[in-house]
């Protein structure tokens, strides 16, 4: 009678594409209950987890089994019900913390600075003044010149209307100079009146315009950058006031407002933008009016 051949056993390999899959498949489902967690302010049940992702509970139970070992989510009742656990904020801050404002939109300014033949420009607001907070300039021997940190006013640049006019009314005197603002030129807005009327033109019609207002020689164009519906920052294009012509607005524009939607769409750029946003505005309604 012949003899059968026993082929040993094999030991299970974690690293073969059938077990790779599948570790994949579970991380990609953890991080996507994290999500849900993230996208409200109520903590979420096994029953709302179920209805949003189909999954069987107790697939879904071995999954926040192990999120919250990890301290990745907190049960909070009985029910059960889970919340966001403290990972994810100290994930969160080395994220954020690691980011380089300067290193992040400048990529974007570039282009746009090569663009347009013009010094680009990424402004906040920092009290009554701008506050530049990236700059790159064109490759040309004739340019505007700023450096990245340097503050100027809001009353008579482009970039101070463009983030003055995202404001609530009552906000705009406490970022502004005390009448009469200072006169840089003759063409120079020292009212607050006149300021007033100038920023909702530039609201309305959604870009604004230095007309050597800061300095002789230059003129500037500003649009918003808008994160989540919300005006945060400004950037603009400076340049000789013989090359800025209103005839070439259009395009000038047109290349702004392009940069401006791929910053609104740059993870890092809206993440390192929004951490300094938050350190330089005060909370709304926190500002005096006048």
């Amino acid at each position: 009678m012949p003899r059968t051949k026993v082929r040993p056993r094999q030991a299970v390999d974690d690293d073969r594409p059938a077990s790779a899959n599948y570790h994949t498949h579970a991380l990609a489902r953890g991080l996507s209950l994290l999500e849900m967690l993230a996208a409200g302010p109520q903590p979420l049940t096994l029953i709302d987890f179920h209805e949003r992702t189909g999954l069987p509970k107790s697939t879904l139970v071995r999954l926040l089994s192990v999120l919250g070992e990890m301290q990745f989510v907190v049960r909070v009742d009985e029910r059960p019900a889970f919340r966001l656990g403290h990972k994810v904020l100290s994930l969160s801050t080395a994220y954020v913390s690691a980011l380089d404002l300067s290193v992040v939109a400048g990529p974007h300014l570039r282009e746009l600075a090569r663009a347009s033949g013009q010094t680009a420009n990424l402004g906040l607001l920092d009290g009554d003044q701008v506050l530049h907070v990236c700059v790159e300039e064109p490759d040309r021997p004739i340019r505007f010149t700023v450096q990245t940190g340097t503050r100027d006013s809001t009353h008579c640049t482009a970039l101070g209307k463009m983030l003055l006019a995202g404001l609530d009314p009552e906000q705009v005197t406490a970022h502004v100079p005390a009448e009469p603002m200072p006169r840089r030129t003759d063409r120079t807005i020292t009212s607050l009146a006149e300021l007033r009327r100038e920023l909702r033109r530039t609201a309305e019609r959604g870009h604004a315009f230095d007309d050597n207002e800061g300095s002789v020689g230059l003129r500037c164009l500003a649009v918003p950058v808008h994160v989540d519906g919300e005006q945060i920052a400004a950037i603009s294009v400076s340049g000789p006031s013989g090359e800025v012509q209103r005839d070439r607005h259009r395009t000038y524009l047109d290349q702004l407002h392009a940069t401006a939607s791929a910053m609104a769409a740059d993870g890092d750029v809206v993440a390192a933008l929004g951490m300094v946003y938050r350190s330089l505005m005060p909370p709304k309604g926190g500002l005096g009016s006048a």
